[in-house]
């Protein structure tokens, strides 16, 4: 038998095939940031161009999609009407608007940072959860892993019932993607109240990345493995996901309220509440490990 520790799990290898693509990509662009692609009449593009309306467009991209479908979307168009009016302004010289311009334009930004404050704030939680981020800055479990234990323990005293996703390398946006958009910071509180039994979301599981719920409700592939047939659909559903990905999934039986950890396929169960924040900070900061056949 193999031992795990020099194993290389899939995950682990796709995680560093990508870092090498992107450290070969970064240094080319170092090296060849001037070089000149193409010219069109007298007007050289040059790679540095290129990236540069990559990441605009990226970034443009980015606050669409957090702002789509909020209040910040109707307040984006008329901040566009406004700057319309300023650039048709440039051009007239029209006095009156000229003077009301001057006269705000010492507070815009004030006034865009109090207007846009809880997209820019979501924007910021969003930017630290990426994987770049995080590779250099590392989230510090300790926190999170005590708010889900805290709610765990609230849970199962409160016969609930509970199934929480802990993202780790793997993504699971389809998975994300089943359920109710939450976006919200990781409290004990939130979380015991969307598992309320009249809580219109407490059917289905919840997905934690880093310090962020991502969302509640989701719908898990049921394990396939006949050793655990005889288990309720929320342990089978936390095993099922534990199978395809490196998640850790904590499930809380609703008729015993006991409390139990599903990771690579496998399921611990009868833990203890004052332990279980332990046991997740260390389970979830391992790098997942291939099983010896």
């Amino acid at each position: 038998m193999a031992d795990n520790a020099s194993i290389i799990s899939p995950q682990q290898a796709s995680s560093r095939v990508w870092w090498i693509a992107g450290l070969a990509t970064l240094v080319f662009l170092l090296f060849f940031m001037n070089q000149v692609i193409i010219r069109i009449g007298f007007l050289p593009i040059v790679v540095k161009d290129l990236l540069d309306i990559a990441m605009v467009t990226l970034l443009v991209y980015k606050l669409y999609t957090i702002m789509r479908g909020t209040r910040a979307a109707q307040m984006t168009v008329g901040l566009f009407l406004i700057l319309v009016i300023v650039f048709f302004n440039g051009i007239v010289k029209m006095s009156g608007v000229s003077w009301i311009v001057e006269n705000v334009k010492t507070v815009w930004l004030i006034g865009f940072v109090i207007l846009f404050q809880p997209e820019l704030r979501r924007s910021l939680i969003l930017l630290g959860q990426s994987r770049i981020v995080r590779f250099f800055v590392p989230i510090q479990a300790t926190e999170i892993m005590e708010e889900v234990a805290k709610a765990a323990e609230d849970i199962a005293r409160k016969r609930y019932g509970g199934l929480f996703v802990l993202v780790r390398d793997t993504g699971l946006k389809a998975i994300s993607e089943t359920g109710v958009r939450v976006q919200a910071g990781v409290t004990s509180e939130l979380i015991v109240s969307i598992f309320m039994p009249r809580s219109p979301l407490h059917d289905g599981a919840l997905i934690i990345n880093g310090a962020l719920i991502e969302s509640a409700r989701a719908i898990l592939p049921l394990s396939q493995n006949p050793k655990y047939q005889s288990l309720g659909t929320r342990h089978q559903a936390a095993i099922g996901l534990s199978e395809e990905s490196d998640a850790v999934v904590v499930v809380i039986s609703e008729e015993t309220g006991q409390i139990s950890v599903a990771e690579n396929g496998e399921l611990r169960r009868g833990l203890e509440p004052a332990t279980l924040a332990d046991v997740l900070a260390r389970i979830y900061e391992e790098r997942p490990a291939a099983k010896a056949s």
